[in-house]
């Protein structure tokens, strides 16, 4: 059904579901890919790669030979290393992705609860102090930018520690993995949140002895779920159903285990009400949790016939000026001219509405939803969401794949030319998007299956206590499908989670 889908809404921009070809194909599809499936899962089952432990060398002997803490800040500094070429490059950073709108609130002290607090405090706080002490706001962003390159340095040289080695080159130099780790948006800390968690996870259920004796990997735990919950407002419903989902599913200490994640959830809304309450932050309007519906009644004023009275009754929540800037892959256009006001005064008039035009119009609310969403589950998408979109230094045009610019106030500054013209051209341009193979490795709908994949075979096999850590990324895997677009930044997790996919794969022993 991807592909089948994904291949329509590629070149025609909807589904056709009365197509009987279109389900014939699906019905093939289904025979074939279920075949390679089983094919490929007997195969991995029996397949045994020889581990870089029974290694001889006197380098590896070296290397074991050294206490956990200075492997780890050896790798910290190799990763390091390799990411301050592109920081040079690029410097003072990848400002971008709502970073202006997060600074301003720092500089207005006008807060509202669009952006996670926790964020806005962290990079514009850091921001303002340097520029107070300096003048340069792009000395304050370089600030921002090295802080978080050395924190996710050190979250993925423990990842390292956990997984393998030999993983180092490619946190180190795959650009995906650069890119975000040198980008202000929160997706960057989160993720390494995110990541912790998952790692800890794993520690939790094959060493929890260890796990509950260490109070270091206590407080990892208890941070790194504090931070997914603060750093994303998606992570923070993620995480309660993901909590909950622990519970029903461990037996072995249950209650320890409730009881440290029941303090995570309190002290991460704690903290947040807290900052909401001493910044005074206006809460933001409830257009977020309304993209898709937004989106559909948009799409069916757009190309399906309305009465008269449906179509004013649509003007009082989305003007027609919103409307005509309808972008089938995005929503940002529409959504942010929503009336809030004339929706909380009577909003079941327009649930109403809303349930009136499904009714008629359900292929219409399906494809509305499959257009916003089909890049995270369609491998041979091309990122190009915000084509014809001006922002602060240039005009989207092939490829939306990343932001790349540095929004005001900072401006690019870049000490190494032709490596920042190289992330330009992976940005913005199609480039590696469309060559074969190597357009796989960026892509976040190839990425999304090889995550299910993976899932699939450790059920296959009936390891189904190792999938318990990969429910924290699936659920947030599946609260961005009814998210207002796709782009690579909000499942930039499974980049980073693929070391751990491919040592699944591929090793019989338990990643951790």
């Amino acid at each position: 059904m991807s592909l089948a889908f994904g291949a329509k809404l590629d070149k025609i921009g909807y589904v056709e579901f009365n197509d009987l070809n279109l389900w014939v194909s699906i019905f093939v599809f289904a025979i074939i890919f279920s075949l390679i499936l089983q094919f490929i899962w007997t195969k991995l089952s029996i397949i045994k790669i020889i581990n870089a432990s029974s290694s001889n060398s006197k380098i590896f002997y070296a290397w074991v030979t050294l206490p956990k803490p200075k492997q780890w800040l050896i790798l910290n500094v190799l990763i390091i290393r390799c990411w301050v070429p592109v920081f040079l490059a690029v410097y003072p950073g990848f400002f971008v992705y709502d970073a202006f709108d997060q600074y301003q609130q720092i500089v207005t002290r006008n807060f509202t609860t669009h952006h996670p607090l926790l964020h806005v405090l962290s990079l514009g706080g850091i921001i303002h102090v340097v520029y107070h002490l300096t003048g340069s706001h792009n000395l304050g962003i370089a600030c921002f930018i090295f802080i978080q390159m050395m924190i996710m340095a050190g979250i993925f040289s423990y990842a390292l520690l956990k997984v393998s080695k030999k993983y180092l080159l490619y946190f180190g130099f795959f650009p995906v993995i650069v890119m975000f780790s040198l980008t202000s948006a929160k997706d960057a800390l989160f993720t390494g949140c995110l990541l912790l968690v998952f790692i800890l996870c794993h520690e939790l259920l094959t060493n929890p002895e260890k796990f509950w004796t260490s109070k270091l990997t206590l407080f990892m735990f208890a941070i790194s779920s504090i931070g997914v919950m603060l750093f994303r407002h998606n992570g923070r419903y993620a995480f309660w159903i993901f909590s909950l989902a622990l519970l029903l599913l461990i037996k072995e200490n249950r209650k320890k285990i409730a009881l440290l994640l029941v303090f995570c959830i309190i002290t991460a809304v704690l903290i947040n009400n807290a900052l909401i309450f001493i910044l005074k932050a206006e809460t933001g309007g409830k257009q977020e949790l309304l993209t898709v519906p937004i989106q559909q009644m948009t799409r069916v004023w757009k190309y399906q016939p309305m009465n008269e009275s449906d179509k004013l009754l649509l003007f009082e929540i989305l003007p027609e000026k919103a409307m005509l800037t309808y972008n089938p892959k995005l929503s940002d256009t529409v959504k942010i001219h929503f009336n809030n006001e004339a929706f909380s005064d009577e909003p079941f008039k327009y649930v109403k509405l809303w349930f009136r035009l499904g009714v008629t119009h359900p292929f219409s609310y399906l494809n509305t939803w499959l257009m916003t969403s089909y890049g995270f589950w369609y491998p041979d998408t091309i990122i190009d969401v915000y084509r014809g979109n001006t922002v602060y230094t240039f005009t989207y045009e092939d490829s939306s794949f990343f932001g790349y610019e540095v929004e005001p106030p900072g401006i690019r500054d870049s000490k190494i030319l032709w490596l920042d013209e190289l992330y330009r051209k992976m940005s913005h341009d199609i480039f590696q998007q469309k060559i074969p193979v190597i357009s796989m490795l960026f892509s976040p709908g190839f990425m999304a299956w090889l995550f299910i994949f993976t899932l699939g075979y450790l059920w296959w096999q009936k390891r189904y206590r190792d999938l318990v850590p990969y429910l924290l990324p699936l659920i947030i895997w599946l609260t961005v499908l009814p998210g207002p677009t796709y782009l690579v930044r909000y499942v930039w997790f499974l980049w980073v989670l693929l070391p751990f996919m491919i040592d699944v794969l591929f090793r019989r022993e338990k990643v951790g």
